[in-house]
């Protein structure tokens, strides 16, 4: 059974840094794709990025480019999120997920299992 946990959530100021963990189990590690999306209250759940596991290539959407950064723990089975220079645009529930993600990996359609979500508020 596949499995997802996110942890590292939290408050913070507008400029701030918060690292989200995400650990997985149940599946073939190495064979998907890990993505961490965000939803924030009255809107769509949007790609931030996302981490082939295979090969290491590394996405992420133009919102939080040079700020945040995704990166994998192999022994561990766990993907991270490094958040720096937090902004309150940044407050929602992140969410990361997995999937046999074959083009660009930030849609929502193409990941079979999610988390539970950790909730990020930055306030200015």
């Amino acid at each position: 059974q596949v499995q997802l946990v996110e942890s590292g959530g939290g408050s913070v100021q507008a400029g701030g840094s918060l690292r989200l963990s995400c650990a997985a189990s149940g599946y073939s590690y190495r064979s998907n794709c890990m993505g961490w999306f965000r939803q924030a209250p009255g809107k769509e759940r949007e790609g931030v990025a996302a981490i082939y596991t295979g090969d290491g290539s590394t996405y992420y959407a133009d919102s939080v480019k040079g700020r945040f950064t995704i990166s994998q723990d192999y022994a561990k089975n766990t993907v991270y999120l490094q958040m720096n220079s937090l902004k309150p645009e940044d407050t929602a529930m992140y969410y990361c997920a997995t999937g046999a993600v074959a083009g660009t990996p930030l849609e929502v359609y193409d990941y079979n299992y999610w988390g539970q979500g950790t909730q990020v508020t930055v306030s200015s």
